[in-house]
């Protein structure tokens, strides 16, 4: 059967990870902060494909869904094109913006696990030229964090179209206030959070989880190692963790689980289903560093379902 196809609206990024094997206050001399000029020499360097919407279209097709990317790249973001192209992911919503650089993360770390970390949104700030409207025959959606004019937009564009969709604000959530969230939120479908992100969206909007939940007809809210839990018809839906192999690195197991979920509800699953689903893709992730190196399709998702549940998924 094939599966509807899935409108990915976030960002796409490139992510150069550093690691400097020493520690970072060897380094810098507190009194001396006023006039901080430091450099540090890094022995381990590697890039990453990233970005909220590479990562979660990336887990959806592997496992049989039909994500369509919506996102901007800038005039370097040829490879991530071929990328998504190898991959066979549609890239309908692509567009190159003029004289920009693909958004981009700079990150350090040091031997205690400090980060300094630069942040280059570059082409994810033109992100509002896009129209929801542009790709034809989408059956639901997803709005990952993106620029905030985008987000904006592509809220408005499905709604306005009828398709069902993800609000999922992630790291966006400053860039709004709280009316605007609100707003967002009642123009979804769905909502999706981690915990701290639901604690603060919460202060921000002056609403209890349970009366966001009344707004959507679902709130999903990871809470990494102790699993999931599904806000449903004023019921809760309690998603055990699925074990993992390895902990390695946490970068895009949200992404992962929410690829899980966007297939569940192009399929018609039940919730229970769906969030298993979710935290085995965000299982799966966790062994393996960066948002996109990790080997998932159905054969292992299967197998690990069923480890874990008993079942099989499919």
């Amino acid at each position: 059967m094939t599966s509807p196809r899935t409108l990915i609206c976030g960002s796409l990024a490139y992510d150069t990870i550093m690691v400097f094997p020493d520690r970072f206050a060897r380094h810098i001399l507190p009194e001396q902060v006023h006039l901080l000029s430091v450099s540090f020499t890094v022995g381990d360097m590697r890039r990453e494909w990233g970005g909220c919407a590479g990562n979660i279209a990336y887990n959806l097709k592997a496992i049989g869904g039909e994500p369509v990317v919506m996102a901007t790249i800038g005039e370097d973001g040829v490879p991530y094109r071929e990328r998504l192209a190898a991959l066979a992911v549609a890239g309908d919503g692509l567009r190159t913006i003029a004289g920009t650089f693909t958004a981009q993360a700079f990150i350090i770390n040091d031997l205690d696990d400090n980060q300094i970390t630069a942040f280059h949104p570059g082409a994810m700030n033109f992100s509002h030229e896009n129209r929801v409207g542009d790709v034809p025959d989408v059956a639901l959606g997803i709005v990952a964090p993106d620029g905030r004019d985008g987000m904006r937009s592509h809220v408005a564009g499905f709604a306005n179209a009828g398709v069902p969709f993800v609000f999922d604000p992630g790291q966006g959530m400053p860039l709004f206030s709280g009316e605007d969230l609100i707003e967002m939120i009642d123009a979804a479908t769905y909502l999706a959070v981690n915990d701290y992100e639901g604690r603060l969206l919460c202060e921000r909007t002056g609403l209890s989880m349970a009366e966001i939940g009344r707004r959507v007809e679902a709130v999903i809210e990871t809470l990494g190692a102790d699993g999931s839990r599904i806000h449903v018809d004023g019921d809760v839906i309690d998603i055990p963790a699925a074990r993992a192999d390895a902990l390695v690195d946490p970068t895009g197991c949200g992404d992962a689980y929410r690829a899980g979920i966007l297939y569940g509800i192009a399929n018609g699953w039940e919730w229970e289903r769906t969030g298993r689903l979710a935290s085995v893709l965000g299982a799966l992730k966790i062994g393996h560093r960066g948002g996109q190196n990790h080997v998932v399709d159905r054969n292992r998702v299967g197998a690990a379902y069923h480890r874990e549940f008993g079942a099989y998924p499919w």
